[in-house]
């Protein structure tokens, strides 16, 4: 389990350094929302285009990811289905859906790949998929629910393509599949501010704990207990499910899907939630309780089927 302990603290301790910036001021008034636009417009883009340009686009076609695909889709297509009977509107609801089903296989899944599942590679195509697939239709669907939605048709049609994080991810598969070597002056410039975007998600998620309400209690609680439900239970039992009875895996592989689906949900999504200014504290308080019951659920996880 050190791996699971060790991930967990990296991010407590960095997440403590935002809370105390925030009741210190040191960044100012205005502290919180330039990480979040440094995080959207700069940093995770450029994370996203440097991680996926190295990739094995491969492993997009592997078995497991489609066990991962099946139980996202249940995990946030629930959520969608409550949202939208209990007229939550179609911002907060693709908050809470993402909060539901995407998992944060960055700074917290390989860390657990590595010391857990013994191969940080099994967490690729998770990445891949999230970042390719799963990020540009929710940021398109955010962008369309506002201002986006305003203007002409061939503008709307456009939406994906005037997104950063989207744009980034994008181009990263596209250097990837053509095999074009970027030379050091092209890379090392994008891996240094790309280095930028965990620590900033981080910071700002732990300014934006200052003065809030305890997790579980706002004018969101329902929408949060709702994804943190199927995030830390739903999606890892959907994932054992399919593994198990549907595509017949068994040991490792079925170990590595349900720790996979048990991680909690990424702290990127807040920064989602903080730029188009729609359900932020649902973000929040999902992330902050998802990421505390992930702990006893992956040691629970580990201890069956390890």
């Amino acid at each position: 389990m050190q791996g699971v302990l060790s991930g967990f603290a990296v991010i407590a301790v960095v997440i403590g350094a935002g809370y105390a910036m925030g009741r210190r001021g040191s960044l100012g008034a205005q502290g919180r929302e330039v990480l979040t636009r440094l995080a959207f417009h700069a940093a995770t883009p450029a994370l996203l285009f440097t991680t996926l340009a190295r990739a094995d686009l491969s492993v997009i076609f592997s078995g497991r990811l489609l066990v991962t695909a099946l139980s996202t889709a249940v995990a946030a297509g629930v959520f969608v289905a409550v949202g939208a009977a209990r007229g939550w509107g179609l911002g907060r609801t693709t908050i809470g859906a993402l909060c539901s089903s995407y998992v944060n296989a960055g700074n917290l899944g390989i860390p657990i790949a590595v010391y857990v599942l013994g191969d940080a590679s099994l967490v690729a195509p998770v990445l891949l998929f999230q970042q390719v697939l799963v990020t540009p239709l929710a940021l398109t669907v955010l962008d369309l629910s506002g201002a986006g939605a305003k203007g002409p048709l061939w503008r709307r049609l456009l939406t994906p393509l005037r997104n950063p994080v989207a744009v980034g991810s994008l181009s990263g598969v596209l250097v990837s599949a053509t095999g074009v070597h970027l030379p050091g002056p092209v890379m090392e410039p994008l891996i240094l501010i790309g280095n930028m975007s965990v620590p900033a998600v981080l910071l700002a998620f732990g300014i934006s704990l200052r003065g809030s309400t305890a997790p579980g209690r706002g004018r969101d609680r329902h929408l949060v207990l709702l994804s943190v439900a199927l995030k830390s239970v739903g999606q890892p039992v959907v994932a054992w499910a399919l593994a198990a009875g549907v595509f017949s895996l068994r040991g490792a592989p079925l170990l590595d899907v349900v720790v996979t689906a048990a991680l909690p949900a990424a702290q990127n999504l807040y920064t989602y939630a903080g730029r188009y200014r729609v359900g932020e504290s649902l973000a929040r308080e999902s992330i902050l309780l998802s990421t505390l019951l992930s702990v006893p659920v992956l040691v629970v996880v580990a201890a069956l089927l390890g």
